[in-house]
C-alpha cells in the first residue's frame, strides 16, 4: 500500500511515519515545506490513502490560516477527484469555535466531507483536542511540551491559572486511530472524529504531576503505571530529558558487609532495591508483623534460611539460591529470616518489598533464625 503523509516533518507526521515505516507492505510519500506541489501531485496520483496532516497554525498573517489549511487542502481534494482514494484530515477542537484558525479547519473539513460526497471515497475527519507524546515541540503550541522541556532542563513553568481545564490525547492513541482507519478497522463517522481516551486536567494536576517526575532522582518515586494519563506524561517528560541527563546516582549504603541501595519507590507497589553480600556474610535477621519481601539473587551463591514466630519449636527452613539458576523467593510476614553468601564472591540480590520504608514505622524487629 501506497501513503502519502503530508506535514510529514510535524509533531503528529513523525510519529505517524515512524509507526507505518514498520509495517510490512507500506510504502510512505513524506510531503512537508520542503518538498515541490509537482512532487506531491505525482504522490497523490499513485497513492492508496492520504494522511492530511499539513496546516498553519502560527502565520504571520492571519491570511494564512486560510491558505495553509483551506485552500491547500481543496488543492490536494482536487488532484485526487481524478483518482479518488480514502483521506484522513488531521483537524482541530478548535474548529467549532468562531476565530480565523477555527474557521480554516472547519473549511478544510467540509471539503474533505464534499470530496466523500462528490467521489464515495471514505473520508475520516479528526478533531483532535491537545496532543502530547515525545517531538512536539516546546515553546510552540503545546504548554505540556513546554512544561516538560522546562522543568527536564530546570528552567522555570508560568501558569496562570491552575484550575483551568484541558483536554488532552496522547500521540501514540492518534496514531493507532488513523492507522486502524488506514486498515479498514475503523469506519468513517460523520461530521466528525475523535480519539479515544480523552483526558481531562487542570494545569495545576498537569503541572504537579511533571513536578515529581523532575524529582525522581532524589524521591526514586515513579507514577502509578495503572494510571493511563500518568504513565503517558511520564514517557513525555523522560523524552525532553537532555542527553546528559538520562542516569542518576543511587545512595549505596556501605559497610564491611557489603551493600544496600534503594532503587525505584512506588506508593501503590512498594520499592525495589539491590543488596551485595561479601563471602560469607549473614543479613537479614529480622522478621515483620505485615511487610513481605521477595528476594532475587541474580550472581553468587547463597541460602535464606526461615524460622516461624509463632512456635518456639520451629525448624529452620532453608533455600539454596544462586545467580545461575534465577529463582524468587518470597518472604513471608511473621518468619524471622536471613541471607548468607556463601560463595567466594560478591552476591548479588534484587530485593522487593510491598511497601516503601518508613523510619516511623519500619514493621522490622531484630530476631536470630
Amino acid at each position: 500500500m501506497k501513503v502519502v503523509v503530508t506535514g510529514a516533518n510535524g509533531f503528529v507526521g513523525k510519529n505517524l511515519c515512524l509507526a507505518l515505516s514498520k509495517i510490512d507492505g507500506i510504502e510512505i510519500f513524506r510531503f512537508d515545506l520542503d518538498n515541490t506541489k509537482a512532487e506531491l501531485e505525482a504522490w497523490l496520483n499513485d497513492c492508496d490513502f492520504l494522511f492530511h496532516l499539513a496546516g498553519v497554525n502560527r502565520p504571520t498573517d492571519e491570511s494564512e490560516f486560510t491558505t495553509g489549511n483551506t485552500v491547500f487542502t481543496e488543492d490536494v481534494l482536487g488532484i485526487l477527484e481524478k483518482r479518488p482514494v480514502p483521506v484522513l484530515l488531521s483537524s482541530s477542537i478548535q474548529a467549532s469555535l468562531e476565530n480565523p484558525y477555527g474557521e480554516s479547519k472547519l473549511a478544510a473539513e467540509n471539503a474533505v466531507r464534499a470530496y466523500g460526497e462528490k467521489t464515495g471515497a471514505k473520508v475520516f475527519v479528526f478533531r483532535l483536542a491537545n496532543v502530547f507524546g515525545k517531538w512536539c515541540r516546546p515553546n510552540y503550541n503545546s504548554a505540556v511540551a513546554t512544561w516538560c522541556h522546562n522543568r527536564a532542563h530546570n528552567l522555570d513553568i508560568m501558569v496562570r491559572d491552575r484550575s483551568a481545564e484541558v483536554n488532552l490525547v496522547y500521540i501514540d492513541d492518534v496514531v493507532d486511530a488513523f492507522i486502524k482507519c488506514m486498515n479498514c478497522e475503523k469506519e468513517p463517522i460523520l461530521p466528525f472524529m475523535s480519539v479515544e481516551p480523552c483526558y481531562k486536567k487542570t494545569l495545576g494536576e498537569i503541572v504537579d504531576l511533571i513536578e515529581d517526575f523532575r524529582n525522581e532522582p532524589q524521591t526514586l518515586e515513579v507514577p502509578d503505571q495503572r494510571d493511563g494519563f500518568s504513565k503517558k506524561l511520564y514517557s513525555t517528560f523522560l523524552s525532553y530529558l537532555p542527553e546528559n541527563e538520562f542516569s542518576y546516582p543511587l545512595t549505596m549504603h556501605c559497610d564491611n558487609r557489603g551493600s544496600f541501595t534503594e532503587v525505584l519507590h512506588t506508593l501503590e507497589r512498594g520499592q525495589v532495591s539491590i543488596n551485595i553480600s561479601k563471602p560469607n556474610i549473614t543479613k537479614g535477621q529480622h522478621w515483620h508483623h505485615t511487610k513481605h519481601e521477595k528476594f532475587l539473587v541474580v550472581s553468587g551463591t547463597g541460602v535464606i534460611r526461615f524460622r516461624k514466630m509463632d512456635d518456639s519449636s520451629a525448624k529452620v527452613i532453608s533455600y539454596n539460591v544462586s545467580g545461575e539458576k534465577l529463582e524468587v523467593v518470597r518472604i513471608p510476614p511473621g518468619y524471622t529470616h536471613n541471607i548468607e553468601n556463601t560463595g567466594s564472591s560478591d552476591m548479588v540480590t534484587l530485593m522487593w518489598a510491598n511497601e516503601v520504608f518508613d523510619p516511623s514505622k519500619p514493621d522490622t524487629f531484630r530476631e536470630d533464625v
